[in-house]
C-alpha cells in the first residue's frame, strides 16, 4: 500500500482541485493523508448559517472531516495556522497567518508527518497557488520544501489548465440557467492557473464525479448550490471537474503522466 499526502490551504480546496485522485487512490487500496495549513476563518458565509456563539472555524473543521470521509481519506490533520485572507487584504500580514510562517518552520511541520507516514506522493499547488491566493503561493513553497525534509520521492503540484478552461467557457457560458454564473475567464485573469504546455498530468477522474460532488456539497458554507462548483449540469461538471492537473518537476514537455500513484504498490 502506497501514502499519499495531499496538502492544501483551507477546507475545500481538498475537493475542488484534488478530490478525484483522491478518491480513486483509497478505492485502489492505497493510504490517503489530507493536511491543511489553516481552517479557513477567514471565508464568506451566508447571513444566518452559523449557530448563535459558533465560530467560523468550527464549522469549516467539522465539513473537511465530513467531505474526507466521502473521499476516502485515512487522516485528517491541520497545521494550525490562521487563514491569511486575499491577497493585498490587511489581514496578510498578521501574526499567525500561514503566509507569515516562516517556510522552514511549516516545512518541517509538514515533514513530520510525511515522515510519520512514511509518504509516497505529495500534493501542493504551483508556484502561482493556481490563482494568487498568498495561503495558496504558501502551499507551494512549503511543500516543495517539506518533501525535501521528508526525501518524499513523488511532489504533484496541482494547477489549474487554463487552455483547457478557455475552451469551455463559451460553451458553458452558453448553457441555459447558466449565464448569469461567474465563470472563471482566463483571458481577463493572466494569473490564473497555467497553460496546458506546462502541465505535465492529466488524471481521468470522471469515475469518482459523483464522490468529488458530494464532497464539495460537504462544505456547505463556502459551495452553495447556486455556486459555479455546483449549478453546472453533469455534463458541464465532467468538463470542468473530471480531469485534474498537475505538474511534476523534471516530466514533459506535455502530458506523461496519468495517475499519481502509478507503479506504487497496492493492498
Amino acid at each position: 500500500m502506497a501514502t499519499l499526502v495531499t496538502f492544501h490551504a483551507h477546507p475545500d480546496d481538498e475537493c475542488i482541485g484534488c478530490g478525484g485522485v483522491m478518491r480513486k487512490a483509497a478505492e485502489e487500496g492505497h493510504r490517503v493523508v489530507l493536511v491543511v495549513a489553516t481552517r479557513g476563518e477567514r471565508g464568506e458565509i451566508p447571513s444566518g448559517l452559523l449557530r448563535p456563539g459558533e465560530p467560523l472555524w468550527q464549522r469549516r473543521v467539522a465539513e473537511t472531516h465530513a467531505a474526507a470521509e466521502i473521499l476516502g481519506v485515512a487522516r485528517v490533520e491541520f497545521l494550525g495556522y490562521t487563514d491569511s485572507g486575499m491577497m493585498g487584504e490587511p489581514a496578510n500580514d498578521l501574526p499567525g497567518t500561514f503566509w507569515t510562517a516562516p517556510v522552514e518552520q511549516a516545512a518541517e511541520r509538514l515533514a513530520a508527518i510525511l515522515r510519520e507516514e512514511s509518504a509516497d506522493v505529495l500534493t501542493c499547488y504551483d508556484d502561482i497557488g493556481g490563482y494568487g491566493h498568498p495561503d495558496h503561493i504558501q502551499v507551494h513553497r512549503v511543500g516543495l520544501r517539506a518533501a525535501e525534509l521528508a526525501g518524499t520521492p513523488r511532489v504533484y503540484q496541482n494547477t489549474i489548465n487554463r487552455d483547457h478552461l478557455a475552451r469551455g467557457r463559451q460553451a458553458l457560458a452558453e448553457v441555459p440557467g447558466l449565464a448569469e454564473l461567474e465563470l472563471p475567464d482566463p483571458a481577463t485573469q493572466p494569473d490564473f492557473g497555467k497553460p496546458e504546455s506546462a502541465i505535465t498530468v492529466a488524471v481521468d477522474v470522471t469515475p469518482y464525479l459523483e464522490y468529488k460532488r458530494r464532497a464539495m456539497r460537504a462544505h456547505a458554507s463556502q459551495i452553495s448550490e447556486q455556486s459555479f462548483f455546483l449549478a453546472l449540469p453533469d455534463d458541464a461538471f465532467a468538463y470542468a471537474f473530471g480531469t485534474e492537473w498537475f505538474i511534476r518537476a523534471g516530466q514533459g514537455p506535455g502530458i506523461t503522466e496519468t495517475d499519481l500513484v502509478a507503479g506504487l504498490p497496492r493492498s
